[in-house]
């Protein structure tokens, strides 16, 4: 458990100015915070890139869920939008300032078929807790681990160490879908009413065990020499996130038809398949390995 209360929980929507079901839900607890109002904490709804928001595009100059590493927000040579924006939003929720969050939200969707996908910003027991209860809650929660325990992250969920990221998918960009977005909105009242039950010191019934999928590696696209795409993801493996794929099973189609087969040693679990956003990453998926992690509930 926490040594001290939540006493302020950020739910962050449009850190990617397309993804709208973040977007659209901040825009609807702005206009109705009585949604998010709870009595033991202030929950603020921030729209984290309203240029790119506006534009209809993922970001303007680079991607701010990139921007939020500790040598990047104390850069004062980095003065692009996100830049710029990164060291306002670090200034407004980073528990270290008078004002910060304890707990962040970050709302993002996703054009692979992740589902209800969360992404803790730590290890914390606090989170671990958390997310087991919200997986027993509704089993089409999954967890994935994307960063390791300690590491700078880049992204906005690292500036505070209790908090998610939750992604929703399968979406294409710039679209609104009533199902996903009532979903999301659904998860995220539970994760404020969680947080409430536990300030009031009426912890809900936690599981003694979680699931979850730790991301292993990133694996690209095949490319010639001068970076170009040579294949896409196989039919077979298109839409199989969390499905384990076995060594030898197809994972790319070349665009002259061959099929190019998974080559490790191990089964995996592949996660973020061919996600649209990370094209430009060169990130053709990421690998997981299934894991069921104890959890001390006393």
């Amino acid at each position: 458990m926490l040594s001290h209360v939540i006493r302020r929980v950020a739910v962050v929507g449009g850190t990617h100015g397309n993804e709208l079901t973040g977007v659209y839900l901040i825009k609807k607890f702005q206009q109705f915070p009585d949604l998010l109002k709870r009595s033991t904490f202030e929950t603020v709804a921030l729209l984290a890139n309203p240029k790119a928001v506006a534009l209809n595009r993922r970001y303007v100059d680079r991607d701010l869920n990139r921007c939020f590493s500790r040598a990047d927000l104390a850069n004062p040579e980095l003065t692009g939008y996100e830049d710029i924006r990164a060291k306002e939003i670090s200034a407004q929720l980073c528990p270290k300032y008078h004002h910060g969050a304890d707990f962040i939200i970050d709302l993002h969707s996703t054009t692979a078929n992740m589902g209800l996908t969360i992404l803790p910003s730590s290890k914390h027991p606090f989170n671990l807790q958390l997310l087991a209860y919200l997986s027993e809650l509704d089993r089409s929660v999954r967890v994935c681990f994307r960063d390791e325990d300690g590491q700078d992250s880049p992204m906005l969920r690292s500036l505070s160490a209790f908090g998610c990221t939750i992604e929703v998918g399968p979406i294409a960009q710039g679209v609104v879908n009533a199902h996903l977005f009532q979903q999301t909105e659904r998860l995220v009242r539970t994760i404020v009413d969680y947080l409430d039950a536990t300030n009031r010191g009426n912890p809900l019934v936690i599981p003694s065990y979680l699931t979850a999928y730790q991301a292993i590696v990133s694996v690209d696209y095949p490319r010639n020499a001068v970076g170009e795409m040579q294949a896409t993801i196989h039919p077979q493996l298109q839409f199989k996130d969390y499905e384990p794929l076995h060594p030898g099973e197809p994972m790319f189609l070349t665009f002259t038809g061959e099929s190019l087969p998974y080559q490790g040693e191990s089964t995996v679990f592949p996660v973020f398949i061919n996600e649209a956003a990370y094209y430009e990453k060169h990130i053709a998926m990421l690998l997981t390995k299934k894991q069921q992690l104890q959890l001390k509930t006393a």
